[in-house]
C-alpha cells in the first residue's frame, strides 16, 4: 500500500514508520510539521529508503494537506499527528485545540473528499485510522478497566481535545460513511522518546544527578505500553479492523508512577556501577500534584486480542530494561533534541 503517516516524526509516529520501511513493502510518506517533539532524527536509518518520503506540512493546512493527496494517492492514511503532553495543555491549551481538533478536522475533510473521488477497489480498500489515548476515558478506581464503550469523560485540556476528535472521526463515519477506524492506547514508553515524558524525563535527570520529580505522593497508576508493540498494533488495525470500529490497545502492565521511578533507579544502579549518583533513588523528589490528575487508567484489550489476535510482545521489565539502555546508549540524540527550549522543567502548573 502507500500509507500516509501524519506526524511520523514523533515518538510513535516515527516507530511506525520504521516498522513499515522495514518490515512491509509499502510505500510511506511522512507528513510533520516538525515541533518541538517531532525529530527527523529518529528516522536516519530509513531517511533515504526509496520507500520513504517526507513532507513538512501543518495539518491544520488545508490547501497543502490537499496538494499531499494530490500527489501522493494513498491507499490510507494513519493520524498520528498530535500535541501529547497533559502539562503543557494545562499551561497552553490552544495549541491543543487547533491541532489536535482543528487539524483533525482539516486532515478528515481532505480524506473525504480524496476518498470520495475514487472508485472500485480504490475506494473499497481506502482506511482512515486516528490514534487516540486512554485518556479520554476519564479516571479510573482502583478497579475496573476501559472497554470500547467507556463512556468519554476528559479530565485535561488535552484529553478533552483528543475526545473531539474521536468524536470528529466518529462522525465522518456515520454521517458520511467514510471508513474511520480508531485505536486508543495506554501509555506508551521506549526509544526516542521526548524527555519531557516520566520515563524518558527520569532516566535524563538520574543520569545528570538531578532531582526527579514525582507528583504528589507517586501513587497515579498507568498502565504501559512498548511503543513498538503499538505500532504492530496500528498496523494490525489498518490490516484486519472493520470500519467504524474502536480498539483499545493496552500492554496491561499497571505501574504506581513511584514503582515505575524506582524501578528506573535500580536499573541505573546495576548498569552503571560506578556512577557518581547512586544510589538514584536518593534523588527522587515529591512535588505538588498535577491539577486535576487522573488517579488510574487500565485498558482491556480483549477485544484487539479477540478479534485481530494482536498481543503485546514485551512486558513491562524487559520492555523498561531495554529503554533505559537504549537511552544510556544514544545520550547524544538526547541531548540534541533537548537543545530547543525546553531544559526539563516542571510544566503544567496551572499559572
Amino acid at each position: 500500500m502507500r500509507v500516509i503517516v501524519t506526524g511520523g516524526a514523533g515518538f510513535i509516529g516515527s516507530e511506525l514508520v520504521r516498522q513499515l520501511i522495514t518490515e512491509t513493502e509499502d510505500d510511506v510518506i511522512n507528513v510533520d510539521k516538525l515541533t518541538y517533539a517531532g525529530n527527523i532524527e529518529s528516522l536516519v536509518e530509513v531517511a533515504t529508503h526509496p520507500r520513504y518520503r517526507f513532507e513538512q506540512v501543518d495539518i491544520c493546512d488545508a490547501p497543502a494537506v490537499d496538494l499531499i493527496f494530490k500527489k501522493y494517492h494513498p491507499d490510507a492514511v494513519i493520524h498520528l499527528a498530535a500535541e501529547s503532553h497533559v502539562d503543557r495543555s494545562i499551561d497552553g491549551p490552544a495549541d491543543f485545540i487547533q491541532t489536535n481538533v482543528v487539524g483533525t478536522y482539516t486532515l478528515l475533510n481532505a480524506n473525504k473528499i480524496y476518498w470520495n473521488s475514487l472508485s472500485g477497489e480504490a475506494k473499497m480498500r481506502f482506511r482512515f485510522l486516528h490514534v487516540s489515548t486512554d485518556e479520554v476515558y476519564g479516571s479510573l478506581g482502583p478497579i475496573g478497566f476501559f472497554h470500547e464503550e467507556t463512556p468519554y469523560q476528559p479530565n485535561s485540556p488535552y484529553s478533552a481535545s483528543k475526545a473531539a476528535s474521536d468524536h470528529l472521526v466518529r462522525a465522518w463515519h456515520h454521517t458520511y460513511g467514510f471508513p474511520t477506524l480508531i485505536t486508543n492506547c495506554s501509555n506508551n514508553y521506549g526509544p526516542y522518546q521526548f524527555p519531557e515524558k516520566l520515563i524518558p524525563l527520569v532516566i535524563h535527570r538520574a543520569l545528570a544527578g538531578q532531582p526527579l520529580p514525582v507528583y504528589g505522593k507517586g501513587e497515579n497508576i498507568r498502565d504501559w505500553l512498548y511503543v513498538a508493540d503499538h505500532a504492530r498494533g496500528l498496523r494490525t488495525v489498518l490490516a484486519h479492523g472493520q470500519p467504524g470500529e474502536t480498539y483499545n490497545i493496552g500492554g496491561q502492565n499497571e505501574y504506581t508512577n513511584i514503582k515505575v521511578v524506582r524501578t528506573i533507579c535500580t536499573l541505573l544502579d546495576e548498569i552503571l556501577p560506578n556512577s557518581p549518583h547512586r544510589p538514584h533513588e536518593r534523588l527522587i523528589h515529591f512535588v505538588t500534584d498535577r491539577p486535576g490528575h487522573d488517579l488510574r487508567y487500565a485498558i482491556d484489550p480483549e477485544k484487539i486480542e479477540r478479534e485481530l489476535c494482536w498481543q503485546p510482545r514485551e512486558n513491562f521489565t524487559s520492555g523498561l530494561r531495554s529503554t533505559v539502555q537504549w537511552y544510556l546508549d544514544h545520550r547524544i540524540w538526547t541531548e540534541r533534541v533537548m537543545s530547543g527550549a525546553y531544559r526539563g522543567e516542571r510544566l503544567g502548573l496551572a499559572n
